[in-house]
């Protein structure tokens, strides 16, 4: 029962829960669309769910309405995010909710775009239709964290990922693997989740990384890969230029060896030069505008010590994952040093930490 403190009820909190969890399994999957996830009730039973499709359409109010084998007329909307209301390159959601005979919407938070924002609710009011908004609006805010980010500065959602030994070394010679299998299938999860990754090319001719989604039945999600090489420096025998194909491999570079670059062309690798700063070093704010503008809304960040130091230090990073294995690496000659534990703590605040006891290395995630 609602209050007249609290204007939902157990009902409607446990019916929008189901929306976000369903909008949460579509999250980094759905293109320049955010995830939605809808969910439709008549006389306090779901006959409907919906999600935004892969690549950000159909929108999930239109999957909802459709999944239905049910006449929806006197039937609750729940939805995590307010329907759209104009054409773009589909009809409005509001004009397919209206035509359904859905009487009550129920969304989480206003749509941050322009077009879209707050004018849902007149549209429906106006046919009659009730409209509740706000319900677990703390949870949807935190599920658009990357959408918001998207919208407001035109930038991708960066998370970046980093293991340290026990004695916070990122690396030592002839240790391939610092953190346990747990932690492995995390970050394939990661990769999993977002449309592309990126590195450093000293990281690619050191590690020879694959970079793919390696957890079973995902392995079609890979990300793109985006690497950094300045001088492009790209060993030839790597896996990377190896399995490199049309549009899965982008290469920023400040080179003028026309050589190395017809053989990077030739394999499909799309080349984007981009200027140095006074260091000699890429503006990596430029590069995220760039790769915002080619369509990439998440970009997963698995570079060394600098790069993701560089980032760290000017709040590039939206969400930083810090995987610590227990155990202790030798220092050898070549041994590098996680030094960015201070920026760390400095420029944000801890979100989770999962305890060592139930994955054995200890996680924790850091947010802006």
């Amino acid at each position: 029962m609602s209050t007249k403190k609290d204007k939902f009820s157990s009902k409607d909190n446990n019916y929008m829960r189901i929306a976000i969890n369903l909008a949460k399994e579509r999250k980094g999957l759905t293109g320049e669309n955010p995830s939605v996830g809808c969910v439709i009730v008549k006389k306090d039973k779901i006959i409907s769910i919906g999600q935004t499709g892969f690549n950000g359409r159909p929108h999930a109010e239109i999957n909802a309405i459709e999944n239905s084998d049910e006449n929806l007329s006197g039937s609750k909307m729940y939805v995590t995010l307010e329907p759209c209301n104009h054409y773009g390159k589909t009809p409005p959601c509001t004009k397919s909710i209206i035509n359904s005979g859905i009487k009550e919407l129920f969304y989480s938070i206003n749509d941050i775009d322009k077009k879209v924002k707050g004018k849902s609710f007149k549209i429906l009011t106006k046919k009659n239709i009730k409209v509740w908004r706000g319900l677990l609006k703390k949870e949807a805010i935190d599920l658009y964290d990357s959408y918001i980010i998207n919208r407001k500065y035109q930038l991708p959602f960066v998370t970046a990922k980093m293991a340290v030994s026990k004695n916070k070394l990122l690396y030592s010679e002839k240790v391939k693997k610092i953190t346990n299998q747990s932690s492995d299938k995390l970050s394939h999860y990661l990769r999993y989740k977002n449309e592309a990754i990126m590195i450093s090319s000293n990281t690619l001719n050191i590690d020879n990384p694959k970079l793919n989604c390696r957890l079973i039945g995902y392995e079609k999600f890979s990300p793109k890969r985006i690497i950094l090489d300045k001088d492009l420096d790209i060993d030839l025998n790597t896996y990377i230029f190896k399995s490199a194909k049309k549009n899965n491999t982008i290469i920023f570079h400040y080179s003028s060896d026309h050589s190395k670059i017809n053989i990077l062309k030739k394999k499909g690798i799309t080349l984007i030069k981009s200027r140095l700063n006074f260091k000699k070093r890429f503006n990596l704010k430029i590069i995220l505008k760039k790769l915002f503008s080619l369509g990439i809304r998440n970009l997963l960040v698995e570079g060394g010590e600098k790069i993701t130091k560089n980032m760290l230090k000017n709040r590039l990073i939206n969400q930083f994952y810090l995987f610590e294995s227990l155990k202790t690496l030798q220092k050898t000659k070549k041994h590098v040093i996680f030094t960015s534990n201070d920026i760390l703590n400095r420029n944000y605040k801890v979100k989770t930490m999962i305890s060592p006891k139930l994955v054995k290395d200890k996680i924790t995630i850091y947010k802006r």
